[in-house]
């Protein structure tokens, strides 16, 4: 008779840890400020101001007027459901100019994140110990 394949372990799911999610916020903050020209909060609670408008003299005779975007400063969601494909060529544009600086906060940020955990392991394995389990158990960790 063949042998029976032993049962895989189960895993317990590891919770929440709070300096991951930190570490993901910052990240997405980057990206946000880099491509939109705003941090989170304004992309999502912008106000919605994309478009185009009409600017100069027109009278009867004379007709100086010519269309300009306003609005491209920060990209909020409101902005790229309005007037997606302005709203994308901004961000596409935005991107383009930004890469640079955006990798660069991305890189200090992951090292940044890497060497305060490595300093900071006792004192953090001390508040999950004494403080984050009797609180919350084992579902958030710091």
């Amino acid at each position: 008779m063949a042998k029976r394949k032993a049962k895989q372990r189960r895993r317990s799911n590891g919770g929440i840890r709070v300096l991951n999610v930190l570490e993901s916020l910052t990240y997405a903050e980057i990206i946000s400020r880099g491509t939109t020209g705003g941090g989170l909060g304004q992309l999502i609670f912008g106000e919605t101001d994309l478009g185009m408008k009409q600017i100069g003299i027109k009278t009867q005779f004379y007709d100086n007027t010519e269309m300009v975007a306003v609005g491209e400063g920060q990209i909020s969601l409101g902005d790229i459901v309005s007037q997606p494909s302005q709203a994308i060529a901004v961000m596409t544009s935005n991107f383009q100019k930004n890469l640079m600086p955006m990798a660069v906060a991305g890189f200090t940020t992951s090292i940044g994140f890497r060497v305060g955990r490595s300093l900071l392991r006792r004192p953090i394995s001390n508040i999950n110990r004494n403080l984050m389990r009797p609180l919350f158990g084992k579902s958030v960790r710091l």
